[in-house]
């Protein structure tokens, strides 16, 4: 139970992290265009992230993850996060919500973040 706490709490600040000071104008201004370099860029910072965490697990955990799990683990990552923000976008732009105009647009963003962590959550029990 320790180790899955403390996977949590690594997944938490590398999700800050990569998704608030690392992120910057050209990947947040173009997570909406799916197939952008700006949205691969922040999912990439992610997956990076993803490795770290699990790489610093792996460095005390050896016997309880692999190489393999780690990339496998990382890319899906990559991949959900991607999606996850474009989606987002794409709904925020199609019903035209913005954080000073529709309560909506921070539900949204309140899911988005659970839909996060709910991924980080798939992570461990797939890392363990």
């Amino acid at each position: 139970m320790t180790e899955i706490l403390i996977l949590l709490i690594l997944f938490q600040i590398k999700h800050f992290v990569c998704d608030f000071p690392l992120q910057k104008p050209y990947q947040y201004l173009n997570k909406g265009i799916y197939g952008h370099a700006g949205g691969f860029l922040h999912a990439a910072i992610h997956s990076i992230g993803t490795c770290w965490v699990l790489m610093v697990y792996h460095h005390f955990n050896s016997d309880k993850i692999t190489d393999i799990q780690i990339v496998t683990c990382a890319f899906l990552d990559l991949i959900l996060h991607y999606h996850i923000d474009w989606a987002k976008m794409k709904i925020n732009k199609h019903y035209g919500w913005r954080c000073d105009n529709s309560e909506r647009f921070w539900y949204l963003l309140g899911f988005d973040q659970l839909l996060h962590q709910l991924t980080y959550i798939l992570i461990i029990y797939l890392a363990l």
